[in-house]
């Protein structure tokens, strides 16, 4: 017959062993039921595009500083029959009062771009919603229309900002087409750059204070309509009713 003689020490390492071993399976703790939690909750993605049996498309704006180019870019579009989505800040907003009319004015969307353009994940629920309702206010003092497209600044988002976003019966819009004219690209390369990505339902991201995208927007369009597709603003592609997106951020009907 054999006899264990434990020491004092080896049985402080069992029970500290046993221990680690019962928390992690949740019997002395919740370990394993936060890893769990965790593990499965949903990834909320915004729209990035559209699903879409048509050949249609939409170009976007976001206004964050300058408004050297707003009214050029406005007069192109008007001259190409083409009708776009301008995401404001409010403080462009504050800034530029009558060119967010003209906006509105000639027909395209006016969208929601935060009131002060900052990191929203870095921000509490309470604080992602005031940046929301603070910028529409502004919008639909100017306009009378209450925005329901809302684009997150630097494209940056977490679950929160998705779900406030929703919460206040707004669309979280990103796009799958960034034509990169923040970099200042040659006018060639921000065409080429969006025709070999095009597809139906995409959503196409620019500037209104980009260097080349006055000359290189009506190429852009005529570029597009020659590949057959129809340039809608971004309210006009979107799925009506319940929907999902994709891990893509493709948005389908439920």
């Amino acid at each position: 017959m054999k006899f264990f003689v434990f020491t004092k020490r080896r049985l402080l390492i069992i029970i500290a062993t046993l221990t680690l071993f019962l928390t992690g399976i949740g019997i002395f703790g919740k370990s394993y039921a936060k890893v769990v939690d965790v593990s499965a909750t949903e990834r909320k993605i915004p729209i990035y595009c559209v699903e879409k049996d048509e050949k249609k498309v939409s170009i976007s704006f976001d206004a964050a500083w300058g408004n050297e180019q707003t009214e050029t870019l406005l007069d192109i579009l008007d001259e190409k029959k083409v009708k776009a989505t301008f995401f404001l800040v409010g403080m462009w907003v504050d800034k530029y009062p009558e060119s967010v009319k003209e906006i509105a004015e000639r027909g395209h969307d006016v969208g929601n771009h935060s009131d002060t353009h900052p990191h929203l994940p870095q921000l509490s629920d309470d604080k992602i919603k005031d940046e929301l309702e603070q910028c529409n206010a502004k919008i639909e003092k100017l306009i009378h229309k209450r925005p329901t497209l809302f684009r997150p600044p630097y494209g940056d988002y977490n679950n929160n900002v998705v779900t406030v976003t929703n919460d206040i019966n707004m669309y979280c819009i990103q796009w799958d087409i960034d034509s990169l004219d923040w970099k200042n690209p040659t006018p060639q390369q921000m065409v080429e750059r969006i025709k070999n990505n095009l597809k139906n339902g995409s959503i196409i991201l620019m500037h209104n204070g980009a260097e080349n995208t006055p000359e290189a927007l009506p190429v852009i369009i005529d570029t597009i309509k020659d590949e057959g597709y129809t340039i809608v603003p971004i309210s006009e592609l979107l799925l009506k009713g319940k929907y999902y997106t994709d891990h893509e951020g493709r948005m389908h009907t439920s």
